[in-house]
């Protein structure tokens, strides 16, 4: 594959709801979407998982705008690629900013597999055509709302229920949510909100049976947390802190997790993210694929990516409509009454992109020679 154009898409899209974490409240997602055409005029595309402030990590929207032009897109443009797999590479001088060159990798990961008229899911060695799903509920205004919303979610079909806590709605929450639904299987992710003093309080929650607490302590740390999950019955799974296998390898030979969330942009795209996973099946350590309130070209990744062997758990991909009015794909993502999603046998990321809408909802645009 050459490389002769690569389009980054700034899009606007109001959530159905707000959502709401220890990091603060979304109400409208600002998503850079990357288009990347090969010398034949094939096309694929990809979406940047950060958010709209440097609070999940420090990428937000406009940094990953400025990495991917000024950076991350003339490393890529006009190579001869043999493979998807070298953009990682090539972006590798870049520190950190995973989402911006993740963007950029998973579009060609998408074209590459257009170009070989595969799937994407059976592309990067995917071994499963249907995946189990969860949700994720943000904190709510009320607990009252909350069982609201996790009754309706179970309506649905969705095998899995995850809370978000911080300081002040925890315990008593997860307890209440308990007591309306004792059988579900349920986690709470507290992305970052506590520290190592906090795990006489943190130890409470082991008499809830929860799934796991997800990354309970710092979004760097690794080493505070073995010491927690040695003080805590439920397994921890750590999402911030897990950036590559090597992280990864890390937390597993110190203890710190019994399960690893891994996050496509993340990590920085497929290359690495099939290496996580490669190391978490080789130790014994499940996997599952978490959400960044994508529009449906990160959703459609996603799926792909939650068909490899070792994601046992049920993911946050969930259907479209739980976040949008209109997504920009055609048909949208839809959920069984199972809590499963069928993946696309069509090539690339298996959905029409709906081109009138992304343009109506474009607030700017920018084109790489």
């Amino acid at each position: 594959m050459k490389i002769t154009r690569i389009t980054l898409r700034e899009i606007h899209m109001p959530l159905v709801h707000f959502f709401e974490t220890s990091f603060g409240r979304t109400t409208q997602r600002r998503i850079v979407l990357v288009e990347v055409e090969e010398a034949g005029g094939a096309a694929g595309w990809g979406e940047v998982t950060a958010g709209e402030n440097p609070f999940y990590n420090e990428e937000w929207t406009e940094s990953a705008w400025l990495i991917l032009r000024d950076y991350a897109g003339p490393q890529v443009l006009g190579r001869n690629l043999r493979s998807a797999c070298e953009v990682s590479a090539l972006t590798a001088r870049i520190r950190g900013h995973q989402m911006a060159r993740g963007g950029l990798e998973a579009a060609v990961w998408d074209l590459e597999a257009r170009l070989a008229g595969l799937p994407l899911w059976r592309h990067i060695g995917g071994v499963r055509s249907e995946i189990a799903c969860g949700v994720s509920i943000g904190i709510q205004d009320s607990v009252e709302q909350l069982l609201q919303k996790i009754q309706c979610e179970l309506e649905a079909g969705y095998q899995r229920i995850k809370i978000k806590i911080k300081p002040g709605w925890d315990v008593d929450v997860v307890r209440a949510v308990r007591g309306r639904f004792p059988d579900i299987q349920l986690m709470a992710d507290a992305n970052s909100a506590y520290r190592l003093n906090d795990a006489p309080h943190l130890k409470q929650l082991d008499a809830f049976g929860l799934m796991m607490i997800e990354q309970p302590l710092a979004h760097d740390d690794i080493i505070d947390h073995a010491k927690l999950q040695a003080r805590l019955d439920t397994p921890i799974c750590l999402d911030e802190c897990i950036r590559s296998a090597h992280t990864a390898g890390q937390a597993i030979e110190m203890r710190a997790c019994g399960i690893i969330n891994i996050k496509l942009g993340r990590v920085g795209g497929f290359a690495e993210a099939r290496r996580v996973h490669d190391v978490c099946r080789e130790r014994g350590i499940p996997v599952w694929c978490g959400g960044m309130l994508e529009s449906g070209v990160g959703r459609a990744h996603n799926i792909a990516l939650s068909t490899l062997e070792n994601f046992v758990l049920p993911g946050d991909v969930s259907a479209s409509r739980r976040y949008w009015q209109r997504d920009i794909i055609a048909p949208p993502v839809e959920v069984t009454p199972q809590g499963t999603i069928q993946a696309s046998d069509r090539p690339g990321f298996g959905y029409e992109l709906d081109l009138d809408y992304i343009r109506s909802i474009t607030a700017r645009e920018e084109t790489l020679r």
